[in-house]
């Protein structure tokens, strides 16, 4: 478990934020659906949902303690059809109850996705819809390749031994499968490049510090703003930065279209 915080995450969340308001763009909304948001991380995304379905309802799940904790004090009072809850994806029983399963930048963080998508299956009514984004192949290589080579280097290679990989960044064809095989029937499983542009090394360093904890958490804490400093400075010598003053990063997006069969879970 690592450990967030979610107002540092919070403030440095708009690409995120952006590429969840172009997901929510293509749910199709009618208003009266009951959605699940799985990884809501600091429930502004799913806040905003719920502003969509004003005749429906809105729960939002994540394994972190802090998230959630966030997430019910800044938009519980503000929404009567939003509901948090701390639990791992890995672990959801629900019956078959939501019209939609929706998550963005999340499903990443979980490696063996089947049985993740059997619950998905499971908690959907028939004929309920899936859309789901998360990192996908080739996600943010020149980071991961950056991070690489300090993790090799001194003072900071004892602090990775037995280092794994803690990410899962599926191709569409190998996702597709998992897909058929959890019982749904995929409409649309796409690899989407994106950029992502942060403002400047502290604009970069915001990013590392706040999302990629596999890594800053194996430094001690008092190392650890030398180690993303130091991640950023390379960065910046092997890539640039451009006229505006920003530090563009290649991302990869998996986006999972998906329906649950007619008759399904009656």
């Amino acid at each position: 478990m690592y450990r967030w915080n979610p107002e540092d995450y919070s403030q440095h969340s708009r690409e995120q934020e952006k590429w969840a308001r172009e997901l929510i763009s293509k749910l199709g909304l009618k208003g009266d659906e009951r959605i699940l948001d799985i990884g809501c991380g600091d429930g502004k995304v799913t806040a905003e949902i719920a502003g969509f379905v004003t005749r429906g309802s809105v729960l939002g799940i994540d394994s972190s303690p802090e998230m959630i904790d966030h997430a019910k004090r800044t938009f519980m009072g503000k929404h009567g059809n939003l509901a948090f809850f701390c639990l791992d994806i890995r672990q959801m029983d629900f019956e078959p109850e939501f019209d939609i399963v929706f998550s963005n930048a999340a499903l990443h963080w979980v490696h063996d996705h089947l049985p993740v998508l059997r619950r998905i299956e499971q908690a959907l009514r028939p004929s309920g819809k899936v859309l789901l984004q998360m990192a996908g192949q080739g996600n943010a290589a020149a980071i991961i390749d950056v991070a690489g080579k300090l993790m090799r280097r001194e003072p900071w290679r004892p602090f990775f031994h037995e280092f794994a990989f803690p990410y899962a960044f599926y191709g569409a064809e190998e996702y597709g499968s998992l897909v058929k095989m959890a019982g749904l029937v995929p409409k649309r499983i796409d690899l989407i490049p994106k950029t992502m542009r942060h403002e400047g090394k502290e604009g970069l360093a915001a990013w590392i510090r706040t999302t990629w904890l596999p890594y800053t958490q194996r430094v001690p804490a008092g190392m650890r703003e030398e180690f993303i400093e130091e991640i950023v400075a390379v960065y910046e010598a092997e890539h640039g930065i451009d006229a505006k003053g920003f530090l563009a990063v290649g991302m990869v997006r998996l986006e999972v279209e998906a329906v649950k069969r007619e008759g399904m879970g009656e």
